[in-house]
């Protein structure tokens, strides 16, 4: 693996000649640990790359990325360096309009996605104003607290928090200022997960997605708020384990 590659992509639990690959798209704020429990509930069978953003963890001292675009297109490098593997993209939040965008450059490559997975977020075309990026420092934290996306421990831990300002605030401008006409779309299939209760989407606002494929749709409801990937675990992956096959591991 290349420097380049070691930065951006983490293997939590290593797989060889595996027959696919899943690729796990953080949120605003979010890193590549957030899916350890996905490459360790999908066992042998995929192969689970977690994405690590410039601006944090390990990556701090980069500067973070404060364009979607861009960010795709990094990305998309990265990828393209990977051995060619059945890919799907799941993404949350941030990271579904992050794999929707790969999406289509992979697509353009000739080597498209074999399905995303676009979770806790509202279809691209779907605008609301929202301006958290330009809130101060105190207002992001806030926001953040308010849907309970990081643990409570750190949550509590305010030179940390603090310390993770900059890539909040990068992230909340790329998504933010995000913008993708109606009619922009993808051939492969595109699964959405949502909560019930997400502040962040309402069901139709995910239900949005569909006009976004000329592949199949899938619409998932779970219980909970933006982070019910965290609150319903078991059944994420019951869905997650569906598109690779009998369970392995």
């Amino acid at each position: 693996m290349s420097s380049e590659e070691s930065l951006w992509c983490r293997r939590y639990l290593p797989v060889r000649d595996a027959p696919a690959r899943l690729v796990c798209l953080p949120h605003a704020g979010g890193s590549a640990p957030f899916f350890r429990p996905v490459a360790l509930g999908l066992g042998q069978g995929v192969d689970v790359v977690a994405v690590q953003y410039p601006g944090r963890q390990e990556r701090r001292s980069e500067p973070p990325i404060t364009d979607m675009a861009e960010l795709a297109d990094q990305l998309t490098d990265v990828l393209r360096k990977q051995p060619e593997s059945p890919t799907t993209l799941f993404g949350h939040s941030l990271g579904a309009v992050l794999a929707f965008e790969v999406a289509q450059r992979l697509e353009a490559d000739g080597r498209p996605a074999v399905r995303i997975v676009a979770s806790g977020r509202r279809g691209p075309a779907t605008r609301r104003d929202e301006q958290i990026h330009l809130l101060d420092d105190d207002g992001i934290l806030a926001e953040l607290r308010k849907m309970n996306g990081t643990a409570s421990m750190l949550l509590d831990d305010e030179e940390l928090m603090r310390a993770s300002l900059p890539a909040l605030r990068a992230d909340y401008t790329a998504v933010e200022r995000y913008s993708c006409g109606p009619d922009v779309s993808v051939s492969c299939p595109i699964s959405v997960l949502t909560g019930d209760s997400d502040p962040k989407t309402t069901l139709d606002e995910a239900r949005a997605w569909e006009q976004h494929t000329s592949g199949g749709f899938e619409f998932h409801v779970f219980q909970g708020g933006h982070f019910f990937l965290s609150e319903r675990p078991a059944e994420v992956m019951a869905v997650l384990k569906g598109y690779f096959g009998p369970a392995r591991g």
